[in-house]
C-alpha cells in the first residue's frame, strides 16, 4: 500500500498528459463528426505527418547548430507551429480530394475512402523518410531544458515536458473551444453542422466551412504529433495507429461530436491507462503487467457503446424545427 501511495502524484500526471495526449487528437474525429457524422479514420496519419515534421524542423536545427542556442519556448513554438501548419494543410487535401467528391454518397463510401486514404498516407511517409534519411524509425533529438525534472515528493519526480504537454493542451482545447463557441467563424461551422442547406440559404459558404473543420482539426492533430515526439521521442509511420483509435475511444466516451466531451474523455481514458498499467502488476501480484492497460481503452469502448452510446457529456444532435 505504500508503493501505491508514493508514486500516485506521478501516476496522476504521466495520465493526465497521456490524456490531453488524446484528447488533441479526437479533437479531429469530434469536429469532422460533429459536421459531417462520419469518422475520418485518416486522422491517425495526419497527427503522425505533423510528429515527423517536428522532428525533421529539429533535426535541421541540430544540423545547423541552432538547437541549443534558440530559446526553448521558441522552439516549442516554431515546431509547433511546422507541425500545426503541415497537418492542417494535408487535412485540408485529403478532404479536397478523397472526401467531398464523395459527400453525397452513401457514408459507407467515404468511410472505406478513409480507411484507403489511412494506408496511402502511412506508405507515403515511409517512402519519403526511406529516400531522404534511408530510415523512418526517427528519435527526436533531446531538449535539455524540457529534460529536466520536477520533484513533487521526496520520491517522485516529473519531466518538465509533460507539465509543458499539459499546459499546451489546455492551451489549444481552450483556445478552440472560445473559436468554435464565441466568434462567426465558429457560428458558420455550428450552422454548417446544424443544416447545410439552410445554412447555404444564408450566405454561408458550406464548401469553406467545411474544409476550415478539416483545417482545424489537422491542425490539433499536428500538434498533437509535435507534442507526442517531444514526450516519447521514437516515431515511425505507423505510430499513430493505436493512439488513433484510442483517441477515437476518448471522442466516443466522452461525446462524439462534443468538443469538451473529448476533453473529458481523453483525460479520463489516459488516466485509467496510466493506473492500469502502474498499479494492474502490483494489485495482481504480477499475474496482470502493463501490456494489459491496451484492454482497459477497448474495454471502455464497448462499455460505452452497450450502455451509454452517447457519451459521459452527451452526443452533439441536431435539431430540426
Amino acid at each position: 500500500m505504500d508503493i501505491l501511495i508514493a508514486i500516485f502524484p506521478q501516476v496522476l500526471v504521466d495520465g493526465i498528459a497521456l490524456g490531453f495526449m488524446y484528447a488533441l487528437i479526437a479533437l479531429g474525429y469530434t469536429m469532422v463528426y460533429g459536421v459531417l457524422t462520419f469518422i475520418n479514420f485518416a486522422h491517425s496519419e495526419i497527427f503522425v505527418a505533423g510528429a515527423f515534421v517536428g522532428v525533421e524542423v529539429l533535426l535541421t536545427l541540430q544540423a545547423w547548430g541552432l538547437l541549443q542556442d534558440l530559446h526553448p519556448v521558441l522552439l516549442l513554438l516554431l515546431v509547433l507551429l511546422a507541425g500545426m501548419t503541415m497537418s492542417g494543410v494535408l487535412a485540408l487535401a485529403v478532404e479536397r480530394v478523397a472526401y467531398r467528391p464523395l459527400r453525397a454518397a452513401p457514408r459507407l463510401v467515404p468511410l472505406i475512402s478513409a480507411i484507403g486514404v489511412s494506408f496511402f498516407l502511412q506508405d507515403v511517409i515511409r517512402f519519403g523518410e526511406s529516400l531522404w534519411r534511408n530510415a523512418f524509425y526517427l528519435t527526436y533529438p533531446s531538449i535539455p531544458f524540457f529534460d529536466q525534472r520536477i520533484q513533487l515528493t521526496a520520491f517522485v519526480d516529473v519531466p518538465l515536458k509533460s507539465l509543458v504537454v499539459i499546459v499546451a493542451a489546455i492551451l489549444m482545447l481552450v483556445g478552440l473551444n472560445l473559436l468554435v463557441h464565441r466568434t462567426k467563424i465558429g457560428t458558420a461551422i455550428r450552422a454548417v453542422a446544424e443544416d447545410q442547406a439552410t445554412a447555404s440559404l444564408m450566405g454561408i459558404d458550406v464548401d469553406r466551412m467545411i474544409a476550415l473543420t478539416f483545417l482545424i482539426g489537422g491542425a490539433m492533430g499536428g500538434a498533437a504529433g509535435v507534442l507526442f515526439g517531444i514526450q516519447y521521442s521514437l516515431i515511425t509511420p505507423y505510430t499513430g495507429f493505436i493512439p488513433g483509435i484510442k483517441a477515437f475511444t476518448a471522442a466516443v466516451l466522452g461525446g462524439i461530436g462534443n468538443i469538451p466531451g473529448a476533453m473529458v474523455g481523453g483525460v479520463v481514458l489516459g488516466l485509467l491507462e496510466a493506473f492500469a498499467a502502474s498499479y494492474l502488476s502490483l494489485l495482481t501480484g504480477g499475474a496482470f503487467g502493463a501490456e494489459y492497460k491496451d484492454i482497459f481503452a477497448f474495454s471502455i469502448l464497448i462499455l460505452i457503446l452497450v450502455f451509454r452510446p452517447q457519451g459521459l457529456l452527451g452526443e452533439v444532435v441536431r435539431e430540426r424545427a
